[in-house]
């Protein structure tokens, strides 16, 4: 099985992470894959354009996860409406200092508000699938009910894919790791930024993080 490590493509001794291949302890972790992020209308409230290419392939990866038995849990970013949990409230970092990079966002307040169009998921969720909401923040720990659906599962190992690679994938990675979970992020299914901020996010996950690896590298191995 191959792997990458800063941004080079090495053979891993599977031997070394046979805790990190386990299927059977593994959840599939799929990130704010909405159409707040993936609406390609102009009044999308947080777009990310470059995400919208990986909807079918994390739909085919899906698809085999589920042939295999292996968990899959979708999680959204949710707000309260009224903004009382961002906007009204204390707002998220990324509304004040996202737009001195990309310019003002039309319609940003609108995101991820609860019962709107924006929380419509764009990749398909099977009824089999398990779904987490109430995202808040840039993780999918926090302040959501993930970490104990997962504990309660007896879940060791959580392969991340969705985006953005540099803020919501890499801030779940860090918690995911940080709560001693084995982390797996797919390099081919997550989408950041841009180009530099991804591969940057993918280089810390290999270095720090977890196993950075390509989906059919994974699906091979579990197949056995």
């Amino acid at each position: 099985m191959k792997a990458w490590v800063y941004d080079e493509e090495r053979e891993l001794d599977t031997a070394k992470f046979a805790d990190y291949l386990n299927p059977t302890t593994t959840a599939v972790v799929s990130i704010d894959m909405h159409r707040g992020h993936l609406d390609d209308s102009p009044d999308c409230p947080c777009p990310a354009p470059r995400a919208r290419d990986v909807v079918a392939p994390i739909d085919g990866f899906h698809d085999a996860v589920r042939a295999l038995g292996v968990r899959i849990v979708h999680v959204r970013s949710v707000l309260r409406p009224g903004g009382v949990d961002d906007i009204n409230g204390i707002p998220s970092a990324w509304r004040r200092t996202f737009p001195l990079h990309v310019g003002e966002i039309p319609n940003a307040d609108a995101h991820a508000i609860e019962g709107s169009k924006w929380t419509e998921w764009v990749t398909r969720v099977e009824p089999g699938d398990m779904r987490v909401d109430g995202k808040r923040r840039l993780s999918a720990f926090y302040p959501t009910d993930l970490d104990f659906l997962l504990r309660n599962q007896r879940i060791e190992t959580v392969v991340l894919n969705g985006g953005f690679t540099d803020c919501c994938v890499l801030n779940t990675a860090f918690d995911a790791s940080n709560r001693n979970y084995r982390v797996i992020v797919l390099r081919d299914l997550v989408r950041g930024t841009d180009a530099h901020l991804e591969g940057a996010a993918l280089a810390m996950v290999s270095l720090h993080l977890g196993l950075v690896v390509d989906s059919e590298q994974l699906l091979r191995q579990w197949r056995g």
